[in-house]
């Protein structure tokens, strides 16, 4: 009993010893960011060592050189980069009208001389007729500059919420002229330590200042005027939802608000009602669902900013891949906020036919002295069933109403790309993204399509060009969309829309007897148009950006592409194993060709969880594997009788380090 008792002294003893010295040594730490000289020198801000080089992949995105561990602990995806080229862009163009304001000229590398004289003359234009009516400029005064990499001390203070790895903050650093300073924010302490490291790589630590906190409790900490961001950069991994009741009100009197959202799923309609609790609106399954997911947060950011005697004001709404950005101003004007109700709309959606109607909230309508009247809205415009195929609605919303996007604002994001084209890698999309928004319909929100009409009705597609050419002649209003590649935004009523269609029938018929007489085609097609449409093909119902071939949307960049795995703590390096393992686990449940014995023994390459739980009763007549997981280093599963030690082997030489690695 004696030696015992002695072993379980000293255990105690080493142990209490250990926890005061590890105390004593995070007391003689600093509590602030880790020390440059000690990451160069390959320890952190608690003396661990950093792993090793062969496990970091380095990236090179616009003028920013990034470093982030192979291991999927900070997210990384390498297609958002029209994203980040285009927020950069937009960015550029929103200082140098906030900049102008204070007379000072902002010089983005690449861009002509010629560009320059162009606004300067426009700039002098409107100074000297400023200058008629209050003192004259000394003869020696010249503008004032600011230039990509400096400081301004009267630019724009950028406040990126979810930095990752500070890759975007960087490239503002490097590549936006006329900033003040760029805090960098994440809650992952790992994130933060790989941007410090980032920051000192790209030699910009007097711009950009990394922060670990919550996104949420640093912004509701910047409410005062004083303290407030001019530009607020939310890309989380999924919905923004939890921070923006803090951004609208972190955000500086007509200051830039830039969300990203990726839970598509959510807003193309696939849960309604959790689209409903994240932003306070109702999706539906559309043709239209990108647009209607725009205008949904758009929606949601007006409803919060209205809490507090704000409101939004959209520049930029773009559909792209696998998410949405919208870019917005936030204004406070307690008369403005009034009109937000009549700013927003209800969806009436057919469920045979796919006809929708909008149903404004509220009316504003003008009253004596120049005032406004607001009131509440009359509806609903539609019966409780379809006028063309008889069945029921669908409601959703409340969304967006009004235009989505700030032609004026665009026009010049589009002139600047144009002419400065070798900036951004993306700049050809980017070009023909902005290109087909100038030309879409501001006040037509949503749209249809040519499958959706003409699978509707059963009966062949018309070319693009001849139902465009066919509502013009009926002299109504048609554009393209940049959220659907064959989409149709017009102006014409659904009556009109769908007499085209029945035009378009009689040239190319349908069997009736095929046709239900409950079915919408059959409905439908019992009328008579009213309208007869001409299909003759028009020279203006080709876009201009349809003619000079413009790259409008993405081509698939890279295999696999899409949304990311969330970055986890200890992540997993993305290598040809796990590559292996999720082709391995596509379409497990689906049974292969008649042939049950094929069958089987792939159902046998799959582990049994319950028997990992311990709980599978089958034994042997279980369909799933019972044996041992295999191990994932390759010189384990080829060599199952090596000792323990053997699983200490160094990296695989499979392991990617391309950018795609999270």
């Amino acid at each position: 009993m004696l030696r015992p008792r002695i072993v379980l002294w000293l255990s105690r003893t080493l142990r209490s010893t250990r926890s005061l010295c590890r105390a004593g040594f995070m007391e003689g730490q600093p509590q602030g960011p880790p020390n440059p000289a000690e990451m160069e020198n390959g320890t952190g801000p608690c003396g661990e060592e950093r792993a090793s080089e062969a496990q970091e992949t380095t990236v090179t995105e616009g003028a920013a050189k990034i470093a982030f561990p192979s291991a999927n602990e900070v997210f990384y995806n390498p297609v958002q980069e029209f994203n980040r080229d285009l927020t950069c862009a937009v960015i550029t163009e929103f200082a140098r009208i906030q900049l102008g304001a204070k007379g000072i000229q902002i010089k983005v590398p690449g861009e002509k001389d010629v560009q320059k004289v162009v606004v300067d003359l426009s700039e002098q234009e409107e100074e000297k007729a400023e200058l008629k009516e209050g003192a004259p400029l000394a003869p020696g005064d010249q503008p004032r500059t600011a230039g990509v990499g400096e400081i301004c001390e009267e630019g724009l203070r950028v406040l990126e919420g979810l930095a990752a790895s500070g890759l975007r903050s960087i490239r503002f650093a490097r590549e936006v002229p006329g900033l003040q300073s760029v805090v960098a924010n994440d809650a992952s302490a790992r994130a933060v330590d790989l941007m410090c490291r980032n920051v000192q790589l790209n030699g910009v630590a007097h711009l950009v200042h990394p922060r670990q906190a919550d996104a949420r409790t640093l912004m509701y900490q910047h409410q005062k005027a004083s303290e407030r961001f001019d530009v607020i950069d939310l890309d989380p991994y999924g919905s923004p939802a939890p921070f923006l009741d803090a951004a609208v009100q972190a955000a500086f009197l007509a200051g830039l608000l830039c969300v990203t959202c990726t839970d598509m799923a959510v807003l193309a309609g696939n849960s309604g009602e959790t689209c409903y609790s994240k932003y306070g609106a109702m999706a539906l399954k559309s043709r239209a669902c990108h647009e209607m997911a725009l205008r949904i947060v758009l929606h949601s950011l007006d409803l919060r900013a209205n809490c507090y005697q704000r409101f939004v004001v959209p520049l930029l709404s773009v559909s792209a891949d696998f998410y949405v950005r919208v870019f917005v101003r936030v204004f406070t004007g307690q008369a403005k906020v009034k009109a937000s109700a009549s700013k927003q709309a209800l969806v009436f959606q057919c469920v045979g036919c796919g006809t929708f109607h909008l149903q404004r909230l509220g009316k504003a309508a003008g009253a004596s002295g120049g005032r406004v009247k607001f009131s509440a809205a009359c509806g609903p415009p539609v019966s409780p069933e379809c006028e063309h195929c008889g069945q029921r609605h669908q409601l959703g919303g409340p969304l967006w109403a009004e235009p989505i996007h700030d032609l004026d604002f665009v026009g010049r994001v589009l002139e600047a790309v144009s002419t400065n084209p070798s900036r951004f890698h993306t700049s050809p999309r980017i070009q023909g993204v902005l290109s087909v928004i100038t030309e879409e319909l501001p006040d037509v929100p949503l749209y249809y399509t040519l499958d959706q009409l003409s699978s509707a009705i059963r009966c062949s597609t018309p070319s693009l060009l001849q139902l465009r050419s066919a509502l013009l002649h009926a002299g109504f209003r048609v554009s393209l969309s940049h959220a659907c590649k064959n989409a149709v935004k017009t102006d014409a009523p659904s009556s009109a829309l769908w007499d085209i269609m029945r035009c378009w029938e009689k040239e190319c018929p349908v069997k009736r007897e095929r046709l239900s007489e409950a079915s919408p085609a059959f409905r439908i097609l019992s009328v008579e148009p009213r309208l007869q449409a001409n299909f003759t093909v028009r020279d203006d119902a080709n876009p201009s950006s349809r003619q000079r071939g413009l790259k409008r949307f993405q081509a698939n960049p890279e295999a696999n592409w899409g949304p990311r795995p969330r970055a986890r703590p200890g992540g997993k390096a993305a290598g040809d194993a796990m590559e292996e393992r999720r082709k391995l686990h596509q379409n497990k449940r689906k049974e292969p060709p008649d042939d049950p014995v094929q069958r089987a023994a792939r159902l046998k390459t799959f582990p049994c969880k319950r028997f990992k739980e311990g709980t599978c009763q089958r034994g042997d007549q279980c369909c799933y594997s019972h044996g041992p997981p295999a191990p994932e280093d390759a010189t384990a599963a080829a060599s199952p009788d090596l000792p323990e030690t053997s699983s200490q082997n160094p990296p695989r030489s499979g392991i990617a380090t391309g950018p795609g690695v999270d």
